[in-house]
């Protein structure tokens, strides 16, 4: 479980004394850190003369499951687990090469990625994953005070709306499977075993329509409001999801989760162009 009390300041200066660690177990020979994320530290490595990533995650609540996530995929769309050390938060998983981001390539193919990916991981599991239910419980719990201390950055109506939609979406959902709550174009690479590989799971058991809120979100994709509407709609479309408790599940995440971004704005933006789209 997430250490509380572990600032992320705190975790950066265990990195060195745990990359020893998992080096000295796993019998490793590092090469070069990728990019240092907020929530994590990579470095390409070799174990046995073969190309792998050490993984370290900053404990925290979303990514506690993260490993077993990528079990139950088994490499069936998403980067292979290889090895796993739960006391360390450390993770030896298969390497993306080139690793291009889907970031980067054309929107419209972008989209079609992850419209194909998605039905891959919708994988029927029970424990130890967190369920969408107790998700939204913690985001009503949070987003009030969240609020107030962003300086109440919209308008109140709107907050008691998306509460509203939070609680009647949960306790009412469809057929329960897992979810990678954090899939967009950032968090998908191009690999040699498949085209595109998914990585950097925030593993839920919940509904499907939870599922497009990342990816109709993500302005990589093109942040405008006939831009947004067309990935809900092509989403809803071609995975048969119910398009309004789609919308409504990515209003919901959307705003729960912008207090942590540097683009607050335009996430807003978003969620102001869906509530004018409902049907």
């Amino acid at each position: 479980m997430a250490d509380a009390g572990l600032t992320h300041g705190d975790w950066l200066e265990r990195v060195p004394q745990l990359l020893s660690e998992c080096v000295e177990e796993w019998d490793l020979r590092l090469g070069e850190p990728y990019v240092q994320g907020a929530a994590g530290y990579a470095v390409r490595a070799e174990r046995d003369g073969a190309a792998c990533v050490l993984k370290l995650i900053y404990p925290h609540r979303e990514a506690e499951q993260e490993a077993e996530a990528l079990r139950v995929w088994n490499g069936d769309g998403a980067v292979e687990l290889l090895a796993h050390d739960e006391a360390r938060w450390a993770m030896l998983i298969e390497r993306c090469e080139p690793g291009t981001l889907l970031a980067h390539a054309d929107p419209d193919t972008a989209l079609d990625v992850l419209i194909a990916l998605l039905p891959r991981l919708w994988k029927h599991v029970g424990e130890p994953f967190r369920a969408l239910e107790d998700e939204a419980t913690w985001w009503l719990d949070e987003l009030p005070s969240d609020w107030e201390r962003a300086g109440r950055p919209f308008e109140r109506d709107l907050l008691d709306e998306v509460m509203r939609t939070v609680r009647e979406l949960s306790a009412s959902q469809g057929e329960q499977v897992l979810l990678h709550q954090d899939l967009h174009t950032d968090n998908v690479l191009a690999a040699q075993r498949e085209a595109w590989l998914v990585i950097d799971p925030k593993p839920l058991v919940g509904e499907r329509e939870l599922n497009v809120a990342p990816i109709v979100r993500d302005y990589v994709l093109g942040h405008s409001r006939e831009g947004v509407v067309h990935r809900l709609d092509r989403l809803s479309e071609e995975l048969e999801l119910d398009r309004e408790r789609a919308l409504g599940w990515t209003v919901a995440q959307t705003v729960a989760w912008m207090f942590e971004s540097t683009q607050l704005h335009k996430h807003l933006e978003t969620v102001r162009w869906l509530l004018g789209a409902r049907g």
